[in-house]
């Protein structure tokens, strides 16, 4: 495989109704939003989803989930120690360059090798990074009382009929952005296919990614721009290409309520200021 030789920046317009996107825990698992009001979805919570989809294609990921675990390892330690040469190896450049070649979410995000009992630890600087989503405009929170209707021990004094809550956004717009660096690729042997791998998860970042609180269809990857630079470096700055895309509602328009089928493009206009010598390639899931 060749070593990613040009840079590349990317963008996602996604969409979410009725749906929590990413609950925070702190919050009582409410959505995720800023002091403003504006939605948001952690970065870590993207990349979770991207190394399920990566899991997907049949493709060695590091940090696993517990519900999408494709191997018999209950810790990132038993993983890394069923490498041999990682488990014999003490020269810290020479762990990160295994595991660089063992796993491709380590090659891409990068990952702090940091185990108990160990003297040393061992961080990789990966060459994709991405930003956090934030919605387009303050969002809603729809809050329902829901109940159970089993008592989760037997002989406990609570009713079957306890109360909990579900929140959800009715309808939102969100863009998160990222790039992939050559200069990072470089030591941890990030290539073009690599590369390829991103995109794609990225354009079906959402699929087997289903749950009660995301049911199947409430989330969608609207727009994908990837914008491929002539050289390591990049002809123009990730902030410049990045503030190229513009997502605004459209005036007088109005969302439907109750979960009504629409097109986002009849609601919003999203455009992208053209940029001499570097066109992206757009994909439009709507």
């Amino acid at each position: 495989m060749s070593i990613l030789a040009n840079k590349i920046d990317f963008a996602v317009v996604l969409s979410v109704k009725n749906a929590n996107p990413n609950g925070d825990p702190l919050n009582g698992n409410r959505p995720r939003e800023t002091y403003d009001g504006y939605g948001e979805i952690s970065d870590v919570c993207i990349k979770r989803k991207i190394r399920n989809r990566l899991l997907d294609m049949g493709l060695p990921v590091f940090v696993q989930s517990d519900d999408k675990r494709t191997d018999s390892f209950k810790s990132l330690r038993e993983r890394a120690d069923s490498i041999e040469e990682l488990k014999k190896e003490k020269d810290p450049e020479k762990f990160a360059q295994i595991a660089c070649k063992t796993w491709i979410d380590v090659r891409s995000f990068g990952q702090v090798f940091a185990f108990r009992g160990e003297d040393v630890s061992v961080g990789v600087r990966g060459p994709v990074s991405i930003h956090p989503a934030f919605s387009v405009q303050p969002i809603d929170i729809s809050s329902i009382k829901i109940t159970k209707s089993v008592n989760s021990v037997t002989g406990d004094k609570k009713s079957p009929d306890t109360m909990g809550m579900k929140h959800t956004v009715p309808f939102g717009v969100y863009v998160f952005y990222g790039s992939i660096n050559c200069q990072l690729a470089e030591k941890t042997g990030f290539a073009e296919e690599d590369a390829e791998y991103i995109h794609k998860a990225l354009i079906t970042l959402f699929e087997n990614d289903c749950s009660s609180a995301r049911p199947d269809g409430s989330m969608e990857v609207c727009r994908v721009y990837w914008w491929k630079h002539n050289c390591k470096s990049g002809q123009y700055s990730s902030a410049k290409v990045h503030r190229t895309l513009h997502v605004k509602p459209k005036e007088g328009k109005r969302i439907p309520s109750g979960g009504l089928p629409f097109r986002l493009d009849d609601y919003y206009d999203i455009t992208v200021d053209s940029l001499d010598g570097l066109t992206p390639d757009v994909y439009n899931g709507i």
